[in-house]
């Protein structure tokens, strides 16, 4: 197994799994591949039977919560069809916004171009809302909060763009490649940083946060900041 991808533990009991999910690892089996690495062929023989409660694009990093029993996935499930979960993420958009902080709430219909997009459309997209903060402004990009209300696919990604600041080295929503020095992205710069739920057996609040990966440090560490 390639070690590169092997995601790391940040919380394990008896019902539950939490892992930071490395970039470039499946959440689910791939359609047309489906020898390819994904998250339970990766945890399955260490932890045993898993259930996918949720889950992330193959280019985004962090927390992930899987179920390790049909009870504890139902109870999870509940949680996410509700929307009683809380998940934040960081992402590292080109450019600097006027803004601190901005909701946008653009309707939102996924799969809605011939590059199968989510786009904004005013009259067939569904509602949507996510709220994003400034916590650091670097020479040519910025690093945000961001807190997506509703969860449909690449919601942040269309939500981000449709303002004019695409997440770093996110082309199919328009970002420019980015010059040599901010280079050290070859994945879209999204990272789910936190979720708060409810432990499935004990009802206790929980929030459970990933570790920054290896090309967040460096973009952060290597980039001056705006004074």
């Amino acid at each position: 197994m390639n070690q590169t991808i092997f995601p790391s533990v940040i919380y394990e009991d008896t019902h539950l799994l939490c892992i930071n999910k490395p970039a470039g690892l499946r959440s689910l089996p791939d359609g047309y591949h489906r020898e390819l690495p994904h998250l339970r062929s990766v945890l399955e023989p260490i932890f045993g039977r898993l259930w996918i409660v949720h889950r992330l694009d193959k280019d985004t990093s962090g927390v992930i919560l899987l179920a390790r029993s049909a009870d504890a996935h139902k109870s999870l499930n509940q949680q996410f069809q509700d929307r009683d979960t809380f998940k934040i993420y960081h992402g590292i958009i080109q450019g600097s916004p006027y803004w601190e902080t901005v909701n946008i709430s653009s309707p939102l219909r996924v799969n809605g171009d011939h590059r199968h997009r989510t786009v904004v459309d005013n009259n067939c997209g569904k509602s949507a809302s996510t709220d994003c903060r400034v916590l650091k402004r670097l020479a040519s990009s910025t690093l945000l909060s961001i807190h997506p209300h509703t969860g449909y696919t690449h919601q942040i990604r269309s939500h981000l763009s449709s303002i004019g600041f695409p997440l770093l080295a996110d082309t199919l929503y328009g970002a420019i490649i980015p010059p040599p020095r901010l280079g050290d992205f070859n994945r879209i710069a999204l990272h789910a940083y936190s979720i708060q739920f409810r432990h499935p057996e004990i009802g206790e609040n929980m929030e459970l946060t990933a570790p920054y990966p290896y090309d967040f440090n460096q973009h952060l560490n290597q980039t001056q900041p705006v004074k």
